[in-house]
C-alpha cells in the first residue's frame, strides 16, 4: 500500500471534499459552497443524485404522515423541488402507502437540476471517479486516492464529508462502523422498474391500488406467478401513462462483496420481468404495458452504519425526542423491509405516536475517532430501527445541508468537527430555511405550486 500511494499523482487540493453525489452529498456540497472555500464532489457514476436519480422518483419526508400534514423540512431541499417545479416536473402524491405525502418528480430532469445547481455554485465535480484508498497525512489533512480513466490520482483535502452510502471513506480511513445484518436482519434490496403504456383510467375503474394489492396477494399465494412477495407498490409517474414500482425483493445477498452484489443485480432483474408478466396478465389497465427501464443499480437500503458521537435509536424516534444539538426533524415511521416470514409481515411499520416528530442531533453526523469527517445519508450513526425511519431523501438532504454548513464553520473557526458552535450552526440552518421545530400550522401543500392539477 505504501508503494501504491506514493506513486500516485496528486491532481488537486481542496478545502472540503464530498464523496458521493446522492441527495445527501449534493446537499452537502451546495451548503459547503456558501463559504469562501473550495468544494470538490466526486461520484462513481456519470450523473449526480444517487438513489434520487438511479432508482426512485419520489421525495418522502418533507411532510408528516397524517391527515393534517406539517412541513418539517426546508432550505436546500426546497430549492431542489422548486427547480423541478419550474418545468412542471413534479406533483404531490397523497399518503397512499403510509409514509406521508410524497413529492413525485421526473428523475431524468432531476439529473439536469443537480447539474445546474452544482455548476451555479462553482462546485468542482468529478464523475466516473471511484474511491480506492485513504492516506492520513495529518490530524486535519487527508489524501484520498481515486481511480478514473487516466489512472489513479490523489486529492488532498482539509475536510471530508462521506456521502458514499456504503461509508467507503470511513471504511478505508479505519473509522468504526457496524455492518447491517450483524445484529438484526438487513433490509431487503430492490430493483425498481418503470412500465409504459398503462391505461390508468381502466386501472382506477377496476379498483386501483386496493385491487392491485389483492391480485398480488392472490398470485403469490396461489403460485400462479412466482412473485417474491405478496406486497408491493406501483404508482403514477410524471410521464403520462407510465408507472414506477417498488416491488422486487432481494434478500440474503451481501452487497459489499463482488459475488453478493452481482447475484443481487441478476436476481433483481429476473424478478422485475416476473412482475411484468404478472401485471400484463392479471392487472386491468396493464394489458399492453411493457417495462421501459430498470434502476441503474439495485437499491440497497443499508450496509455500513458508522458509529458517531451519538447513535439515534428506536426509543428516540418513538418518544419524539428533541435534542439541544438537533439539526433537522423527521416524522417518518419505521419502515423495515424484511425477509418474508419475519414477524408475520414483509414490511414492518411503526409510527411516531400522535403524528409527532423527533429531532436528529448533529452528533449522529460526526464519526468517532475522526476530527475532520462527517457522515451523511444511509451511513449516518443510527441503529437498524432508527435508520429504517430516518432514511427518506428529505432527511438525507437535511443531513447533507447540516454537514456542509458545519464543515464551513469548522474551517472558519479552525475547530474540529466535534468542537464547532452548535447554536451558530443552528442559526445558519434557520437563516437558510431549515426547520428545527415542529410547525404550529398545517402545511400548505400548494406552496410554490408544488401541487398541480393531475
Amino acid at each position: 500500500m505504501e508503494h501504491f500511494t506514493t506513486s500516485i499523482q496528486e491532481v488537486c487540493t481542496t478545502d472540503i471534499l464530498v464523496i458521493g453525489s446522492g441527495s445527501a452529498g449534493c446537499a452537502a456540497a451546495l451548503a459547503a459552497s456558501h463559504g469562501n472555500y473550495k468544494v470538490t464532489l466526486v461520484e462513481r457514476y456519470g450523473f449526480a443524485g444517487g438513489t434520487s436519480t438511479q432508482m426512485l422518483d419520489t421525495f418522502y419526508g418533507f411532510f408528516t404522515p397524517s391527515e393534517t400534514p406539517k412541513k418539517i423540512v426546508g432550505g436546500i431541499p426546497d430549492r431542489v423541488v422548486d427547480e423541478l417545479c419550474k418545468s412542471g416536473d413534479i406533483f404531490l402524491r397523497p399518503n397512499t402507502y403510509g409514509a406521508g405525502t410524497g413529492v413525485n418528480y421526473n428523475p431524468e430532469k432531476l439529473k439536469e437540476v443537480w447539474d445546474k445547481l452544482l455548476l451555479k455554485h462553482n462546485i468542482e465535480t468529478f464523475f466516473h471517479t471511484t474511491l480506492v484508498a485513504v492516506e492520513n497525512v495529518g490530524v486535519t489533512i487527508t489524501c484520498v486516492c481515486f481511480h478514473k480513466g487516466m489512472g489513479f490520482f490523489r486529492i488532498r483535502t482539509k475536510r471530508v464529508i462521506d456521502a458514499s452510502g456504503d461509508a467507503d471513506y470511513c471504511h478505508w480511513a479505519g473509522i468504526p462502523y457496524e455492518i447491517a445484518g450483524k445484529n438484526e436482519p438487513a433490509q431487503s434490496m430492490t430493483t425498481t422498474f418503470r412500465m409504459a403504456n398503462v391505461d390508468l383510467k381502466s386501472f382506477e375503474a377496476a379498483g386501483g391500488k386496493k385491487m392491485l394489492k389483492t391480485k398480488m396477494r392472490e398470485a403469490y399465494e396461489s403460485g400462479r406467478h412466482p412473485l417474491p412477495r405478496k406486497e408491493g407498490s406501483a404508482h403514477e409517474m410524471c410521464q403520462p401513462s407510465c408507472i414506477s414500482t417498488v416491488a422486487v425483493k432481494v434478500v440474503d445477498k451481501n452487497p459489499l462483496t463482488p459475488e453478493g452484489i452481482t447475484q443481487a443485480e441478476q436476481e433483481g432483474r429476473r424478478q422485475a420481468f416476473i412482475f411484468e408478466d404478472f401485471f400484463r396478465a392479471e392487472v386491468p389497465g396493464y394489458e399492453n404495458s411493457k417495462i421501459i427501464g430498470l434502476s441503474t443499480q439495485i437499491g440497497v437500503r443499508e450496509t455500513r452504519r458508522v458509529y458517531g458521537e451519538y447513535r439515534l435509536t428506536k426509543d428516540d424516534c418513538m418518544a419524539a425526542k428533541q435534542f439541544e444539538d438537533q439539526v433537522f426533524l423527521c416524522g417518518a415511521p419505521i419502515e423495515d423491509h424484511r425477509k418474508a416470514g419475519d414477524s408475520g409481515s414483509e414490511t414492518f411499520w411503526q409510527y411516531v405516536p400522535g403524528g409527532g416528530v423527533y429531532g436528529v442531533p448533529y452528533r449522529t453526523l460526526v464519526p468517532k475517532e475522526s476530527l475532520n469527517t462527517w457522515v451523511v445519508g444511509r451511513c449516518f450513526s443510527a441503529t437498524h430501527d432508527a435508520h429504517a425511519s430516518c432514511r427518506s431523501m428529505a432527511q438525507t438532504m437535511s443531513m447533507g445541508q447540516a454537514a456542509g454548513f458545519a464543515a464551513v464553520q469548522s474551517l472558519q473557526s479552525d475547530a474540529d468537527a466535534r468542537a464547532i458552535s452548535i447554536p451558530k450552526l443552528q442559526d445558519t440552518l434557520l437563516s437558510n430555511g431549515a426547520v428545527l421545530e415542529m410547525p404550529d400550522t398545517i402545511a400548505d401543500i400548494t406552496r410554490n405550486g408544488w401541487l398541480n392539477n393531475r
